[in-house]
């Protein structure tokens, strides 16, 4: 099974209810092929970890990638996994503060756009499994 993280800015701000609807889609068509994930928004800055069979991820990626909604589309970790990091939802969606952002080691230098140095305790796309998780419902 194959988990990849990417990262992308939103071309245009996205209000509430614009996430809304991307993510009832999102739900809907993941949960009828067997994708699971999560989908982080903060400040025009999508984070989405994708989960399932390798071609079905690589498929939705490549969909994804073309989307005009977002630019700057980037790999920040791809792996095969023995089972899912979220396997308890189709797609899980936070919108995060800003506070909640800068609580998150590691998670608000990418969301500014900065460079630096690596979190602790691992890669920055671990600090995002570790931010996912800590935010699951």
């Amino acid at each position: 099974m194959l988990s990849l993280t990417y990262f992308s800015t939103a071309t245009s701000a996205m209000s509430a209810d614009d996430l809304r609807e991307l993510l009832r889609r999102t739900r809907e068509r993941n949960e009828s092929v067997g994708l699971t994930g999560l989908l982080l928004y903060a400040d025009g800055s999508f984070v989405q970890t994708l989960e399932g069979p390798d071609e079905l991820v690589r498929e939705t990626f490549a969909r994804i990638s073309r989307d005009p909604r977002h630019r700057s589309v980037s790999v920040a970790l791809q792996e095969q996994v023995e089972e899912r990091f979220f396997p308890d939802w189709s797609m899980g969606f936070r919108e995060l503060s800003d506070e909640q952002t800068r609580s998150v080691p590691g998670f608000s230098d990418y969301l500014e756009g900065r460079g630096g140095e690596r979190s602790p305790g691992g890669s920055r796309a671990g600090a995002f499994h570790r931010a996912f998780r800590a935010f699951a419902p």
